[in-house]
């Protein structure tokens, strides 16, 4: 009886779905991705209610490297296929959310990815504990796989335990009709994008309108996380500032009443009054406090470890669940690798983590060698394969802090360079002769320097010796010793155009750091 069993079953045709699939195909693994709408991409018929995606779409970068043109497109796929770039389809800076749509089906398509719509998973087991994974979806079918990897996002409203609120409107269900709010009185609670993008909407049509939060509102040209409030979404913040009847509250909500005539009584604990507690009427109330991951379709013989308040899967630095082998994750259920800090939670972030996901599988089950080349450990070899991947890669510039390079001795006069490694994923090559690990990154407490505010010191940009003190993105090499000694680390300063070029301030410093730490053969 042949084996009908997959090598890999993906759950969910999103982004990352499809970016997996495009991985499996080229490498001729057996694979299909269950969707569960009529499509791929079914979030982003949805999502964002506004249909204004915040992701940057620029087409005219003065390049015509397309691997620098990555760096400002955050929406494309990876793939061989100049045609599979979504700045083809949409000359907008914040694209429409159905150019998405668009996009990701003419991928599938393109890329003959083996999606299987309508079927979405109610049921994960694995009856052995140890055996192929058994997925049963909505319509009694069945699949199964050695390997399962799930990228359905983030799919459950993350409401907070509030008393009353499950008579509030959520996000995904509240009606994006300014005219349904016509001289209302709106709270709207949570202090991230969905929320601001929310009360732009009603900024025109609301009497009034109360954005409500225990935490400080983060923006993200200050914290440089691309999740925090983007200025695309931050006009009411003006309209509160400038006396226009809104208002920001900074404090929790205690409480949640509906009237009779289906109004609100909330009550709101004020943080910068000192708990002062007060009851303010409203005839809205809209919950916007993001989303959660789904693991109620896995059986107790699988279901994965939660983290972060019970939100994302908890994952090994291959990806792998915490608690399940051969159970991975793909795209923004990821983000617990970086959680408000990095890019895990975008498309343009998470498709360099799905290609090191692949590179893991590859690894893993397959016996492939981690893709790398071969050089001279001498100083002036690594320094400038160095110099030359700061000055070029995407991946390494959009996954900061989280992906990176490492160069390999082998303690016989050469070295081997491996890329796009998790930074925590042990090289898959012997490393007896210590290593050096290669990231972009900010610098320390870049997310409390205002960067607008001229009386802060800056350093200057050709002053090698003060590179550790520079707050902006820049090139950072660190020496891991064998034995497990601590890492040393050097950085390269930082450039006002991203370009490490000069010989006297970018590349000499790393030379003498490479002959430094390199061990003669």
């Amino acid at each position: 009886m042949p084996d009908n069993t997959l090598d890999y079953l993906v759950i969910g045709a999103g982004p990352a779905g499809l970016q997996l699939g495009y991985f499996l195909n080229r490498a001729g693994r057996s694979h299909l991705i269950l969707e569960a709408g009529p499509a791929p991409g079914t979030f982003f018929r949805t999502f964002p209610r506004h249909r204004t995606l915040i992701s940057i779409n620029k087409r005219h970068t003065g390049y015509d490297d397309p691997e620098l043109n990555l760096r400002m497109d955050w929406n494309s796929l990876l793939s061989d296929d100049p045609d599979l770039l979504f700045t083809r389809y949409s000359d907008r800076y914040f694209p429409h959310a159905d150019d998405m749509v668009s996009y990701l089906g003419d991928y599938a398509r393109a890329c003959e990815l083996p999606v299987v719509h309508d079927a979405r998973a109610v049921q994960v087991a694995r009856p052995d504990g140890a055996g192929p994974f058994r997925v049963t979806d909505r319509h009694g079918r069945t699949y199964e796989a050695r390997r399962l990897v799930v990228a359905t996002g983030v799919s459950r409203p993350n409401l907070p335990a509030i008393p009353g609120i499950e008579a509030a409107d959520v996000y995904n269900t509240a009606s994006t009709d300014p005219a349904d709010y016509i001289g209302r009185r709106v709270l709207i609670i949570g202090k991230g994008n969905s929320a601001f993008e929310t009360a732009d909407n009603l900024v025109a049509t609301a009497a009034v309108i109360h954005v409500a939060g225990p935490n400080s509102v983060r923006m993200a040209w200050r914290t440089h996380f691309v999740g925090h409030l983007r200025a695309v979404n931050n006009n009411f913040l003006d309209t509160y500032q400038l006396k226009s009847q809104n208002a920001l509250l900074d404090g929790d909500v205690k409480r949640v009443d509906q009237q009779a005539d289906g109004s609100f009584l909330v009550t709101v604990s004020f943080a910068r009054a000192n708990e002062v507690t007060k009851d303010i009427p409203y005839d809205r109330v809209i919950v916007c406090t993001g989303f959660r991951f789904d693991a109620s379709i896995f059986e107790p013989d699988c279901r994965p470890a939660l983290t972060i308040r019970d939100r994302f899967p908890a994952l090994t630095p291959a990806y792998e669940s915490a608690d399940v082998p051969d159970l991975y994750f793909a795209g923004t259920i990821t983000q617990s690798r970086d959680f408000k800090h990095g890019t895990s939670g975008f498309i343009h972030g998470f498709r360099y983590g799905v290609r090191a996901l692949h590179r893991v599988l590859e690894h893993r089950y397959h016996d492939a060698a981690w893709p790398s080349r071969d050089l001279p450990a001498v100083p002036e070899a690594l320094a400038a394969a160095v110099i030359e991947r700061v000055n070029r890669t995407s991946a390494l510039w959009q996954q900061f802090g989280l992906m990176g390079d490492a160069i390999v001795p082998d303690g016989q006069g050469g070295a081997r360079y491996l890329e796009e490694l998790p930074v925590d994923l042990d090289p898959p090559v012997p490393h007896d002769f210590g290593c050096f690990r290669i990231t972009l990154d900010y610098g320390p407490e870049h997310d409390q320097v205002d960067p607008f505010d001229i009386s802060v010191g800056r350093i200057r940009q050709n002053d090698a010796a003060r590179a550790a003190e520079g707050h902006y993105l820049h090139p950072i090499v660190r020496y891991h010793p064998p034995g497990g000694a601590p890492p040393v680390v050097h950085h390269v300063t930082e450039n006002l155009e991203n370009e490490w070029t000069s010989q006297e301030v970018h590349v000499e410093p790393l030379r003498a750091f490479f002959a430094r730490h390199v061990q003669p053969a």
